[in-house]
This record gives structure tokens, sequence and C-alpha cells, in this order.
């Protein structure tokens, strides 16, 4: 499958590269968000179906749209699966969207290994965002307890711009939800910086 809205259906940087989300990774991700739900916006663990009914109601979709509301990737290391992410809740109109990731469970146990997959992904979805699809702005929003996720954020252009109190309850207790936000500009002076 390919997103009608990309010139280029794959983004490659070293071993890595972000491809069209493939329906045959679904369940594994699937897996990896039962597993790692504690970090992100889901309340109930998946099952197979809810997993498949999700890729034929959202995600399939979504190809054929040419302004969609989400666009997702799988995450290959060597042309095998290790995570997968993407832009979803796209403004079309305000030109931005949120980043969502989320790398295969053993990889976040490593911070080191962590930091550097989830920096190469940002940098290619930087390059998605801003190069191809002409966004103005990324966000993020990252709950208090990932602080090696935010340090990387924050070393990819991603700057502090609120803290939401007490937003979410985690295993019993209230931890609040930090929002982070790259505009394009950054992006640019990057580019430029690198290119000299």
């Amino acid at each position: 499958m390919h997103y009608r809205c990309l010139k280029r259906q794959m983004r490659a940087g070293g071993k890595y590269a972000l491809v069209p989300i493939r329906e045959e990774d679904m369940q594994a991700i699937r897996i990896w968000r039962n597993d790692q739900i504690d970090v992100l916006r889901q309340r109930a663990p998946l099952s197979e179906e809810d997993q498949r009914r999700y890729y034929e109601r959202v995600v399939r979709p979504s190809f054929d749209d040419p302004k969609p509301d989400l666009i997702l990737f799988s995450y290959l290391l060597d042309g095998v699966l290790i995570g997968y992410g993407g832009l979803t809740h796209i403004d079309w109109d305000a030109e931005r969207a949120e980043v969502s990731f989320l790398l295969e469970t053993a990889r976040t146990a490593d911070e080191k290994r962590y930091a550097d997959e989830f920096g190469i992904f940002l940098r290619m979805l930087q390059d998605v965002a801003f190069g191809d699809l002409g966004l103005n702005r990324l966000f993020a929003e990252t709950y208090d307890i990932r602080p090696h996720h935010v340090a990387v954020l924050e070393q990819n252009g991603f700057e502090p711009e609120g803290r939401l109190r007490q937003h979410v309850k985690i295993r019993g207790r209230f931890v609040d939800a930090l929002v982070h936000g790259c505009l394009k500009a950054w992006w640019e002076r990057e580019r430029s910086v690198l290119e000299r």
C-alpha cells in the first residue's frame, strides 16, 4: 500500500527505513501497544479483532485520501520491523500534526539504543512532514514518566511548550503530560547547517 499524499513512499537513513505501515505488522504492533499501555492513550488491551478492525476502518482508507487524518509508518532495521509511528491528528489547514512513535518492547530497555533509534525516526519523520508535506509544526505529548523520551525530543528540535498537570492516571497515581513542539523553521536551519 502507499499513501496518495506522499511523493516518496520510503524514507531511509542508513540501515533504517520508514515505509507505509504494512498490514502484516499490525499484530506485532498490537502486542507492543499492550505491553507499553502505560505510555499510550490506550485505555485497555487491544484484541486481534480490535487491531484488524482499526486497520480496515482507519488505516486502509487513509492510503487513498489526499489529506488523511494520519500517516503511519512501519519502522524497519535491515528490512525487519522494530517499531512504528508517524503523523496523527493532522490538521491540513493549520499545517500541523502530532508525532506518534512506539519501539518494539525489548528495544526500549536499552536507553542508548532507544535514544539512537528514536532520533533517527524523528529526523526521517521531520523530512516527511516538513519536506514532503509542507507542514509547519509538529507536536508531541509525553507522560512525565519518560525522561529519556523527552530528552530525545528536545535533542531533535522539539521545544517544551507546556505541562498539563495531573493530566492522566497511571497505575493509580496522577501524572503530568508534557507538550513539545517543533517548527519547520528549525528543520530548515538544521538542513542549511548540514549542507554547508
